[in-house]
């Protein structure tokens, strides 16, 4: 009993350090970092200035947008298109929030998930685990990090304080992430080109589908949850077959 009460509080001191970390970092370099991206000429000479590693740096902004969650991420992917390309934009941009999501889950999951271990029985985790690992649970997931204005950082945080499997969750972050990440890319390129009948119609459609995802977020999520028994059927081989690799129920 003494040594689990020591073991929870360390981790419960590791994580008010983490978080006091994140938020000093956020206090004290946000607003700069902020005021660099949103300026894309601005930022492109800053990355300009570091040279061979330019691409490097890059990278780092968006590792740490993503750990950092008050950086918004939607001003470093504009300016991913905006420095390198629709291409190269999409690629490097995916790179870092990948990089971003593994380091923001995996703090989560050895600080914060420890300390929930330590505060939740283990029959209890267990049926916790269950529920987390099943089609149903990652579809919501996938829809989540899919719908726009839902805050994807904070999510992936949330997503390491659960039993997912590491595996599943990146592959559910990526494919939901990239379509956004490609627009936001494609934007920011053809702002650079002044080619603006393409950026009004894209900026157009995302921010519908900002506003509907805000609105009927909850309720496509219930549609979804309702859908449970259809699971048994197609849709849960395709799924197993992508995320956990193994094989539905014929």
């Amino acid at each position: 009993m003494k040594k689990q009460k020591v073991q929870l509080g360390i981790h419960l001191i590791i994580l008010i350090v983490f978080i006091a970390l994140v938020a000093f970092i956020s206090i004290k370099y946000g607003p700069g970092i902020i005021k660099i991206i949103r300026n894309p000429d601005r930022f492109r000479d800053f990355l300009a200035s570091y040279k061979s590693i330019s691409i490097l740096v890059f990278i780092f902004f968006q590792i740490l947008q993503v750990v950092i969650a008050a950086i918004p991420g939607e001003f470093t992917q504009l300016a991913g298109g905006y420095v390198y390309g629709t291409l190269f934009g999409t690629i490097y941009s995916t790179v870092g929030i990948l990089l971003g999501a593994i380091i923001a889950f995996y703090a989560s999951r050895l600080i914060g998930f420890r300390l929930v271990k330590d505060l939740v029985p283990e029959k209890n985790l267990e049926k916790f685990n269950f529920l987390i690992n099943n089609p149903k649970s990652e579809i919501t997931m996938f829809i989540l990090f899919l719908i726009p204005g839902t805050p994807k950082d904070i999510l992936v945080y949330l997503a390491g304080l659960t039993p997912i499997k590491p595996s599943y969750f990146f592959v559910i972050f990526i494919v939901a992430r990239f379509p956004f990440i490609l627009v936001s890319s494609f934007v920011g390129a053809h702002i650079k080109e002044q080619n603006y009948l393409p950026v009004a119609i894209i900026s157009g459609i995302v921010g519908t589908l900002f506003v509907l995802g805000l609105i009927y977020k909850d309720r496509v999520i219930n549609i979804v949850h309702k859908l449970g028994p259809l699971y048994k059927d197609k849709l849960t081989r395709v799924w197993l077959k992508l995320f956990s690799g193994k094989k539905g129920s014929s």
